[in-house]
């Protein structure tokens, strides 16, 4: 008789949050941007009760700058704190499993998007969420609907576009009558969206010929994502659809207190 595997399950999204914040200093100078608190809770608390809702309750934090602080948050047994939750109390009771992958510790700095993903890899299933811990999108549906029919395509990705805000007036990609995001200039009059930095994605993204750094990135090799992501649309192989709800890129303290005015 075989023994029951004793090995942790894998995690069905990441959620990025090793980035330093430049951009929002003073206010990430000693906390997190991904802590910061919008309407009541930290930024990346919406995504992370969202996800759950649906059923993707297993999910990866990457961390660098600051990152004692996002495990502390949300693991700490001193959940009753004054600005501390448990795990229990983040969705009411419901279960959530968090993990880690610990960039700051494990290398000394953060290694990007793609780089970052590359290292958590082998804690992720093979369809797995990406999305960024910074960006404020409450009513987004992380659906189990859309998850499937990604898991069953041919696609290595499935991004959500956004029309583009005034930060990122040209856009990043383009998107086709039949749902594929585009690899399109900028300068030659195509219409553009802006990435979500919401997607599902599939290990094979993050294999050759897309991408060259060994599972687990065992190096700390820094690199980014939208490379990987215009070499597969070349390739016809990128999915996309335009999310047309509420969603700021929280950039610059500006548009935080924008948010919570």
């Amino acid at each position: 008789m075989t023994a029951p595997s004793t090995a942790p399950a894998k995690a069905q999204a990441i959620i990025l949050a090793a980035g330093r914040g430049e951009r929002m200093r003073p206010l990430t100078d000693t906390c997190p941007k991904p802590l910061l608190q919008v309407r009541g809770k930290p930024l990346m608390q919406w995504p992370m009760q969202a996800l759950a809702a649906n059923g993707f309750n297993h999910q990866l934090v990457n961390t660098a700058w600051l990152g004692e602080q996002i495990e502390a948050y949300f693991d700490s047994a001193l959940g009753l704190q004054p600005n501390r939750i448990s795990r229990e109390q983040l969705l009411n009771s419901e279960h959530l499993t968090l993990t880690y992958s610990h960039e700051g510790k494990d290398f000394g700095y953060a290694l990007e998007t793609a780089g970052g993903i590359v290292r958590a890899l082998p804690q992720l299933v093979e369809d797995f969420w990406v999305l960024a811990g910074d960006i404020y999108a409450p009513h987004f549906d992380f659906s189990c609907d859309a998850y499937a029919r990604f898991a069953a395509s041919p696609m290595l990705a499935h991004i959500w576009l956004v029309p583009n805000p005034p930060h990122n007036p040209h856009g990043d990609f383009g998107l086709s009558p039949d749902g594929l995001a585009l690899n399109l200039p900028k300068d030659a009059g195509h219409t553009l969206y802006t990435y979500s930095t919401i997607g599902l994605y599939k290990h094979a993204l993050f294999a050759p010929p897309y991408c060259h750094i060994p599972a687990g990135n065992p190096q700390g090799t820094k690199a980014a994502l939208a490379p990987l992501l215009r070499a597969a649309m070349d390739a016809g192989l990128v999915s996309a659809q335009l999310y047309e709800g509420e969603w700021t890129d929280v950039g610059t303290p500006q548009r935080l207190a924008q948010l919570n005015a």
